[in-house]
């Protein structure tokens, strides 16, 4: 299921601080639900970040990115549906400009060279320390915040 937090794509989004930055608008995909609830939650505490949506496969999660153009997206790679690159490929074609974070409970050559060639700029072990993955985000999409 589908958990959209912001129903009307393409609104105009506040900017985060006053000075004109808006959020990085941020999707995160996923199909361990305990993954998606942490991610939730440590999205959620950053000002500079706006969770968009969540979504359990690469379906949803194309469907998703395809109403809410996020800035960020950050693809589990093993999830059903697909996987992380049938993700990848299918949300560049719906939103360009959407940069793409891996993310994957192994760091085996194989599946990071299965990503970037679907297009993934950055690559996150789920073992990696919420200020790690916080980092990745945040450099993915360093041209809003």
């Amino acid at each position: 299921m589908i958990e959209p937090v912001h129903e009307t794509p393409g609104a105009p989004v506040p900017p985060a601080d006053g000075a004109g930055v808006r959020p990085i608008r941020l999707l995160i995909a996923d199909d361990e639900p305990l993954i998606r609830e942490a991610l939730s939650d440590l999205f959620g505490g950053e000002a500079c970040l706006e969770l968009v949506g969540v979504a359990s496969d690469a379906d949803e999660a194309i469907e998703l990115a395809g109403r809410t153009l996020p800035d960020v997206a950050l693809l589990d790679v093993k999830m059903p549906g697909g996987g992380g690159p049938r993700a990848a490929r299918e949300i560049l074609a719906r939103s360009p400009r959407t940069r793409l974070v891996a993310l994957s409970a192994h760091e085996d050559p194989a599946s990071i060279r299965e990503m970037t060639r679907a297009g993934v700029s950055a690559y996150v072990v789920k073992g990696a320390t919420s200020d790690e993955i916080l980092e990745t985000v945040r450099r993915a999409g360093r041209e809003e915040c």
